[in-house]
């Protein structure tokens, strides 16, 4: 505000020096003459003048002491603002036309109203405000009015020196409109100043309280009042305090506490403040659960549960449910209930207290789990030498078994939490008595479970030899410490299973295949079960001999012998021998050549078959007759005009021939007759080339092709043959 009369003055003063300048030029108005100048406002004057003819506008100004203000009106009146309240001004008026502005009217002096009264408004209770100002500059007393803001109701106007003023007897939440002005000495009344104010509510009505003991909550209802924006309910005991506030005429206070006695009232609010409380409503919650409560089983099958009283319980009930889903309960006015109980059960328990406000939140709910109950139906499902495993059906209540097996001085042990247990490292052929506890972790061993006896499977004999007769017949010996059992000797191998049975310490073994490998073990069987069998003793049988043996003659000094696979042989050795002397040779293959072989003289065949570990197998077969031996002398002689003689010295021994003669014309055989060393063949062309083979023939018929073969040229003479000319020999292929 200090900054636009700096504005004004500047401006005004801009508009005066056009009007000098053009004043220079034309006559200026008239000066105008003041009629009345009055202030109605504390910050203004209002100034009225006689109209000057030919002025389009008119300059205001008012002075006080230094300070000059001025203002450009129309026409009168005219207003200036901007001034300081209670303040005497002179007052003048310039004309202004286009010809420039008149000089300053005749002064005219005038004094500005009191400032209105800066109001603080409040309402202390519901029906009453209290107006407060700050004292106001020149004022010697002051106005105050007040009524109902809608403008119904009568108003009340107090007049007073002071700075404060209370209204009372108004209605309760009612806004009110209050204004108020200062006057001076002179009785002259200044701005005046307005505001409105609401009465604060009455306290609500009706108190209403619905509790809900299992929510621990309290629904709190009242009756609504004029002029309340919201409310709040309180809930006050010795130990603490809770409210809840809305707009409506309900709230839920929550959590309360069980045990506990609340006071409940109701305050309403609005801008003017909160009203007195109502007057309090008693509420006891529902009982605290009992607490200390303890469970004893001083018999078996019989509990005992005990707990504390609480404030405001007017009586118990408690409840023991067990783990099947049956429950039972006690109602009670004392601090202790009885029940009956079973093994293997586990029992939830809880303790409730009532009132009038009803049930108690539910409090701590224990469990008491009474000892497990014994495995009646124990059945061994496997019983060895070191081992026995045994089962059972699962018992109610138990967490995990122990089993335990007694022989005497001995005891082993093995806990698990299946119903089921495999004794180990137990002696074979003993007897054990075998108990089944269950436990619980909370309840610990039910200890008056019954047992029963167990025998281990016999021990594992111990094989002391394998031996083998000169009939093939396998004769197992073994030791063993068992009682009344009865001992199984198992050969097993590719061939496939061979026993014998004893009640002694050793059986015999037939019939096993030879070229085989076997697994000898004894196995102990009494009522209780098998051994383990005992460690194996390898058995090789003798190889098989080969099941053909075959000779054939590849020269006149050399034959091969051949023959099948025999069944676990690795080498073979193979031995011709007649008086002569002996032909031998060792080969891991089917077959061998033999040399130094006497023609036509009968040998011996021996074949023995050994396998890899050595053993051997001797195989004989039917004696062997070297082939004849090759005819010499061999020659040809030309027999009449068309035939050719062979002719040759016949060799040690008898023997069959046959004579071949090759030409590039045909092939000529002819055989003699028995007994005689040459053959005839009684046309033959001429002028060919002959080879002259005479073979032995072997027992079987099979020509021997072996020997050696000589050379002949057959000239013609004539028609006939001519000339017979050796040419040379071939030896066999």
């Amino acid at each position: 505000m200090a900054g636009r009369p700096k504005k004004c003055w500047s401006l005004i003063g801009f508009s005066l020096l056009c009007l000098k300048m053009v004043a220079s030029a034309k006559t200026a108005p008239e000066i105008p003459t003041i009629d009345q100048a009055y202030s109605k406002i504390s910050n203004s004057i209002t100034v009225e003048w006689a109209t000057v003819p030919g002025a389009t506008s008119y300059l205001l100004t008012a002075k006080d002491g230094d300070t000059i203000i001025e203002t450009m009106v129309a026409n009168s009146p005219g207003t200036v603002t901007g001034l300081k309240a209670a303040t005497l001004y002179q007052i003048t008026v310039r004309s202004i036309s286009a010809a420039g502005r008149s000089q300053a009217s005749p002064p005219k002096q005038a004094k500005t109203v009191l400032a209105a009264p800066i109001l603080e408004v409040s309402s202390p209770s519901s029906d009453s405000i209290l107006v407060q100002w700050e004292a106001v500059y020149m004022a010697t007393g002051f106005s105050v009015s007040i009524m109902q803001a809608n403008g119904l109701g009568r108003i009340w106007k107090e007049n007073t020196t002071n700075t404060t003023l209370t209204f009372t007897s108004l209605d309760a939440g009612t806004l009110y409109t209050i204004k108020a002005y200062a006057w001076n000495a002179n009785g002259t009344p200044g701005d005046d100043s307005t505001c409105n104010q609401r009465t604060s509510p009455r306290a609500p009505a009706n108190i209403q309280v619905s509790y809900d003991g299992g929510a621990l909550k309290a629904a709190v209802s009242w009756a609504l009042t004029e002029g309340a924006f919201n409310y709040t309910a309180t809930a006050s005991s010795d130990s603490s305090e809770l409210s809840c506030s809305t707009t409506l005429s309900t709230c839920a206070l929550s959590p309360l506490r069980c045990g506990t006695e609340y006071l409940i009232s109701v305050s309403a609010r609005n801008d003017a403040g909160a009203s007195r409380s109502t007057a309090a409503v008693t509420l006891k919650t529902v009982a605290c659960a009992p607490g200390r409560v303890t469970i004893q089983e001083d018999l078996p099958g019989h509990l005992s549960v005990s707990w504390s009283n609480v404030d405001l319980g007017d009586y118990y009930v408690a409840f023991v449910k067990s783990d099947d889903g049956l429950e039972v309960h006690c109602n009670t006015s004392l601090t202790q209930c009885n029940f009956l109980s079973e093994c293997g059960f586990t029992y939830f328990i809880s303790v409730f207290a009532y009132n009038k406000a009803g049930q108690s939140p539910l409090g701590d709910v224990f469990n008491y789990t009474t000892a497990p109950c014994c495995p009646s139906d124990i059945n061994p499902v496997l019983v060895s030498s070191d081992r026995v495993e045994i089962v059972w059906s699962p018992v109610r209540g138990a967490e995990f078994y122990e089993t335990k097996a007694v022989d005497g001085f001995n005891v082993v042990k093995c806990n698990d939490t299946a119903p089921a247990c495999t004794l180990s490292a137990l002696e074979c052929d003993t007897k054990y008595n075998i108990t089944v506890y269950s436990f619980s972790e909370v309840r610990g061993s039910n200890t008056s479970c019954a047992s029963r006896f167990v025998t281990t499977a016999p021990c594992s004999p111990e094989i002391k030899s394998v031996s083998k007769d000169a009939f093939s017949m396998i004769h197992v010996h073994w030791r063993s410490s068992n009682d009344d059992a009865t001992y199984t000797v198992t050969a097993r191998g590719e061939e496939g299973l061979y026993r014998c049975s004893s009640m002694g310490q050793s059986c015999t073994l037939g019939g096993l295949p030879c070229g085989s490998m076997f697994s000898v073990t004894v196995v102990a069987e009494t009522q209780a079960g098998q051994s383990l069998p005992s460690y194996s003793v390898p058995l090789e049988t003798v190889p098989c001999c080969p099941a053909t043996l075959t000779v054939t003659q590849v020269t006149q000094s050399v034959i091969n012998v051949s023959w099948t696979i025999g069944t676990g042989a690795l080498t073979y050795v193979t031995v011709l021998e007649s008086h002569t002397g002996q032909s031998k040779c060792h080969t891991h293959q089917n077959h061998c050549l033999l040399g130094c072989i006497t023609c036509g003289v009968n040998y011996t065949v021996a074949l023995k078959a050994i396998s890899a570990s050595g053993l051997n197998a001797d195989c004989a077969y039917q004696r062997y007759a070297s082939s004849a031996c090759c005819p010499l002398g061999v020659k040809l002689y030309r027999l009449g005009p068309n035939g050719i003689r062979i002719d040759w010295q016949a060799a040690r021994g008898s023997a069959n021939y046959s004579t071949d003669l090759y030409g590039s014309k045909g092939i000529f055989t002819c055989s003699p007759s028995a007994g005689l060393s040459f053959c005839d063949i009684t046309e033959i062309p001429c002028g060919d080339v002959y080879t002259v083979m005479v073979s032995p023939l072997a027992e079987t018929g099979l020509k021997l092709t072996f020997c050696p073969k000589k050379i002949y040229s057959v000239t013609c003479s004539g028609s006939t043959l001519g000339m017979v000319i050796y040419r040379g020999k071939r030896n066999a292929e």
